[in-house]
């Protein structure tokens, strides 16, 4: 566990790109507005984190999962939340799972490709191989 509260804020730069993706050009933010923000997220993820803990642990389990959150935002009266995350979840495993999917393909070609050289090269030592018997016999 954390050793001091700093530990557990999230990085100022990924805090910063967020607001700066949520609100519109030529808003500026103060420092003290983001090191408030950062800290409320911090609190708020420790909140749910603790809810979702206590869910698995009612029902006998160690391991925190997506719908123990899910269940845990409802508990906690921020059941508006469920339905984007929700979507947001989705969004990121469907792209996990093309990314895997290009990544099994190229691994797939490029297999393809040397296999197809190593084939190849099969072939031309059995045909040596078959030439050399059928010397051999001659």
């Amino acid at each position: 566990m954390a050793e001091r509260v700093e530990d557990l804020n999230l990085p100022n730069a990924v805090v910063t790109r967020i607001i700066k993706e949520c609100l519109p050009d030529g808003i500026n933010v103060s420092k003290e507005a983001r090191t408030a923000i950062a800290r409320a997220t911090s609190i708020y993820i420790l909140f749910i984190t603790s809810a979702a803990n206590n869910v698995a642990t009612q029902a006998s389990r160690k391991t925190i999962s997506a719908n123990d959150v899910f269940k845990a935002l409802e508990e906690t009266e921020f059941s508006s939340f469920v339905n984007p995350i929700q979507e947001a979840l989705e969004e990121f495993k469907k792209a996990q799972l093309d990314k895997k999917q290009k990544a099994a393909g190229k691994k797939n070609e490029d297999a393809d490709k040397s296999g197809d050289d190593k084939h190849s090269e099969d072939t031309l030592e059995v045909d040596e191989e078959e030439q050399e018997e059928d010397d051999e016999q001659e």
